[in-house]
């Protein structure tokens, strides 16, 4: 599970809420349709002199949260005139996840461009370019993002100087890329972060003109981005202090076999390495040309990308209430924040991770999507319901034409516990996590459709197993049945 993901009573989710519920009869929430139509009509009347200021909606964010929190608008009908979308982008929302895989392909490997990944076609849904924001009336103000905002007056502040009165707000900023600091290269010419189009389009302008590539961090950016660095046959070299790949989830066991993986596509790894600084050219062109390990040694590049996490993104809305354990922004289990009328999903909410009673912070794209869609549901109906949300994760790398193998993996529940591991990776393998008896978590590599759509199943009813059984079995598919057996026995 990513490190951001931490205990905490729900007790203290309560404690951390309590202003909600004090403040909640001077700003009531709306729970009704009909009582939200009502707060609209004096919402009008109260504010006239903001005049065409005024926005029922707004949704503070570009990724894929405001994206799949506008097409949830748009299916209750109240999108049209009275949404509007405040974001830093220059462009419409899109899923995210292409950016480290599809879209850093070289161009004969047919890469990702937009408008073909705009939101909500990673879940199947309609392609909402610019034009759908249009046609469904939404109001889209791009590369303008908010810097200030007063809870008091209801009012957003953009950078342009542009004041929004807000009726119901959703905070959906996610995060930003960990930096290097200035002082050890961290702002030179050729080293990258990825978070946007942008940072997209600058890197694939750096590949196309490389020799040597470092990529910085063994987690899922860092891996995706060395695997894409392959597609373009570049001297790609992978560096992360770690004693092995993503180490937050994999086993060393596991890790070992993607590590052999890598290298078998020509990725030198260094494992368990600090660096002290990037070093710019010689030159004086303010370009990089190495990376300087701690140990002295030195490992030549032309372009560096770093992938060593992120942060959320709370800029102007720390006053609304961070959680100092997984940081973000403290939300209840309906993406309410402390204060009413203001919400807050994806990467940069902190909410009440139901099933393990913690509460959690989970930068993934299921996650953006599903908070998104429960929030406007909780917001624009009389749904109650908290959010009971499944950990899951997923990486595909070498999936280009012309890989020797593509790899997809899927991981849903939580690592906990002892491991099981059956399988020899190629074709297949699975990790099983086992607590107290019981299954809790499972990775799954190259799967079927099937054997995918049973981890979730496992993972939420986390039926008693038996582990001596289970590391008997001679095959993944073998290893399966008996988990499947623990499901129909638990009925």
């Amino acid at each position: 599970m990513p490190s951001s993901v931490h205990r905490l009573t729900m007790a203290a989710i309560a404690n951390s809420l309590s202003l909600k519920h004090t403040l909640a009869t001077r700003f009531p929430q709306t729970t009704t349709r009909t009582r939200l139509y009502s707060t609209s009509r004096t919402f009008q009347r109260c504010y006239a002199s903001y005049a065409n200021e005024n926005r029922e909606y707004v949704i503070v964010g570009g990724g894929n949260a405001a994206g799949y929190a506008a097409r949830t608008f748009v299916e209750h009908g109240v999108a049209d005139g009275r949404l509007c979308i405040v974001t830093k982008e220059a462009v419409a929302p899109y899923e995210r996840p292409a950016l480290t895989k599809a879209y850093l392909f070289p161009p004969d490997k047919k890469p990702a461009r937009l408008p073909g990944f705009h939101t909500c076609v990673g879940s199947g849904g309609e392609r909402q370019t610019p034009e759908w924001y249009k046609e469904k009336g939404i109001e889209t103000l791009y590369e303008d993002p908010v810097e200030n905002i007063d809870i008091e007056k209801q009012t957003l502040t953009t950078s342009s100087g542009k004041l929004l009165k807000y009726g119901s707000l959703i905070i959906a900023t996610g995060c930003t890329s960990s930096r290097f600091p200035e002082k050890i290269g961290g702002n030179l010419d050729g080293v990258h972060y990825i978070r946007d189009v942008a940072d997209a389009d600058s890197l694939v302008s750096s590949l196309e003109k490389a020799k040597k590539v470092v990529v910085v961090g063994g987690g899922y950016i860092g891996m995706e981005i060395a695997a894409a660095a392959v597609a373009w046959k570049l001297d790609t070299t992978i560096i992360f202090p770690d004693d092995h790949f993503l180490q937050r989830l994999f086993t060393p066991s596991l890790a070992r076999r993607y590590e052999e993986l890598y290298q078998k596509n020509g990725v030198k790894i260094l494992k368990g390495a600090s660096i002290k600084n990037l070093e710019a050219s010689t030159n004086g062109n303010g370009r990089v040309a190495a990376v300087k390990l701690e140990d002295g040694s030195i490992v030549e590049a032309d372009t560096v990308i770093i992938g060593i996490g992120a942060k959320p993104a709370v800029g102007p809305f720390e006053r609304l209430g961070l959680n100092t354990d997984v940081g973000g922004i403290q939300v209840d289990g309906q993406f309410r924040t402390s204060i009413p009328g203001i919400f807050a999903v994806g990467d940069v909410a902190a909410f009440p991770l139901k099933i393990y009673n913690r509460v959690a912070r989970v930068e993934h794209v299921d996650h953006a999507r599903r908070s998104a869609q429960h929030c406007v549901k909780a917001l624009l109906s009389a749904q109650t319901s908290t959010y009971d949300y499944l950990p899951y994760f997923y990486s595909r790398v070498f999936e280009y034409e012309g890989s020797t193998r593509k790899v997809w993996w899927q991981f849903f529940g939580d690592n906990v516990g002892e491991t099981v591991e059956i399988g020899n990776f190629d074709p297949k393998i699975a990790t099983f996590w086992i607590e107290s008896g019981k299954l809790k978590g499972v990775l799954l590599e190259s799967g079927s459709t099937e054997e995918f759509q049973l981890l979730p199943e496992l993972a939420r009813k986390q039926p008693s197993i038996d582990k001596a059984k289970l590391e008997k079995a001679t095959s993944v598919e073998e290893a399966l049945d008996i988990a499947r057996g623990s499901l129909q026995a638990a009925v």
